[in-house]
């Protein structure tokens, strides 16, 4: 018996930048997860997908992540969506700076 489907985004790395992004409901990227359009119909999840990987000039990578609803956005799921929110974790730069967008 297959899972039930749970709640996902669509996410991808910056081609240029190699930042973590994520697809919003209006079609563009943004690096804030809370921004993100959470999914949580798998065919709609699947076209959204697609569209994801038809952006080959702007993102690598992308696949649809686990995550739940909270009151501030999709939340991870699972440690390796959480930690690749949080950026690079070998000293403090980008995203790791500026802690108040993530």
């Amino acid at each position: 018996m297959p899972r039930p489907f749970s709640p996902k985004v669509v996410t991808a790395n910056d081609l240029l930048e190699g930042d973590v992004i994520y697809l919003t409901a209006d079609d563009s990227w943004t690096r804030r997860l809370t921004l993100a359009e959470l999914i949580t119909d798998e065919a709609h999840a699947q076209l959204r997908l697609l569209f994801a990987e038809q952006q080959r000039a702007q993102v690598v990578g992308a696949y649809l992540a686990d995550m739940a609803d909270s009151p501030d956005g999709p939340r991870p799921v699972h440690f390796r969506e959480d930690f690749r929110r949080t950026g690079p974790s070998n000293y403090a730069h980008g995203k790791q700076e500026s802690r108040a967008h993530v």
